[in-house]
């Protein structure tokens, strides 16, 4: 782990590859309709080398959100902890949530049509502040029941101790 301001000898876990095969098929199917149509619009008017040209830079935007796709999806880690669990997440600019247990209300699972079709669920952390981004992506369904059933648990034993 890399983040300088996480806490050291914690058990860090990833989220599924599925996530990063998931972000690359809307990337490139995105950019498939855009470039197609923009080239077959671009030959029409103008020519045959702006045409070209906008294919080119399809490519290499294509080129490069794969890169940064792969690293967005290698950011994304969790830690259970005895008390709260950290979310750690973001290539340029990372950041570090802390939810503690007690502070949870309740916990969603997430799967869209797309989600489900890769084998990935989201974790929805919910707190009193409505400005926590407290989730977890591409985790597979099992895992994200597992998380979300222990998460409740521990919130609700947390809170019955306030």
């Amino acid at each position: 782990m890399d983040l300088v301001f996480a806490p050291q000898g914690e058990a860090w876990s990833g989220v599924s590859r599925q996530l990063a095969r998931l972000r690359r098929s809307v990337l490139a199917g995105g950019l498939a309709v855009v470039v197609t149509v923009g080239t077959v619009g671009l030959w029409r008017l103008v020519g045959r080398e702006a045409a070209l040209g906008l294919a080119l830079a399809g490519a290499g935007v294509l080129a490069w959100g794969w890169w940064l796709v792969g690293r967005g999806w290698r950011a994304w880690r969790y830690a259970e902890r005895a008390e709260d669990l950290l979310i750690s997440h973001g290539v340029l600019f990372r950041k570090l949530v802390v939810v503690p247990y007690g502070r949870m209300q309740y916990v969603d699972v997430t799967a869209g049509p797309l989600e489900r079709r890769f084998g990935i669920a989201t974790v929805q952390l919910h707190t009193a502040s409505p400005a926590t981004d407290a989730r977890i992506p591409g985790l597979s369904p099992e895992e994200a029941a597992r998380l979300r059933d222990r998460l409740a648990s521990l919130g609700e034993a947390r809170a019955a101790g306030l």
